[in-house]
């Protein structure tokens, strides 16, 4: 097994939820998780990341938010490789590929 096979059988992919109640750490936390993942929703990526990558992504997100107002939570769906292909179901309006910046009214 290769250094690369090693890298990409220890992925593991993971739904970033955040929760974050002020507009400027807001902005700074989507910009961050947009570097890491694939945007699904206004804020939920979805993130394949090695453990190094997601001991990264945890301390740059602890600079960014304020632990006593807001809250990000790593779902964890599994080994990224050898899950196949990638299914999402949505209830009421139906799921498209959402790629848009994150507006804050």
């Amino acid at each position: 097994m290769s250094a690369r096979d090693i890298n990409l059988s220890s992925r593991v992919t993971y739904l970033v939820c955040y929760d974050i109640a002020n507009d400027k750490r807001l902005k700074k936390v989507f910009k961050l998780c947009k570097n890491y993942g694939n945007h699904l929703q206004y804020s939920i990526f979805e993130c394949d990341l090695s453990p190094r990558e997601r001991t990264r992504m945890e301390v740059e997100l602890k600079s960014l938010i304020k632990s006593t107002e807001d809250q990000v939570l790593f779902v964890s769906l599994g080994p990224a490789e050898g899950r196949g292909d990638r299914v999402i179901s949505a209830l009421g309006k139906p799921y498209t590929h959402f790629d848009a910046p994150c507006y804050v009214v």
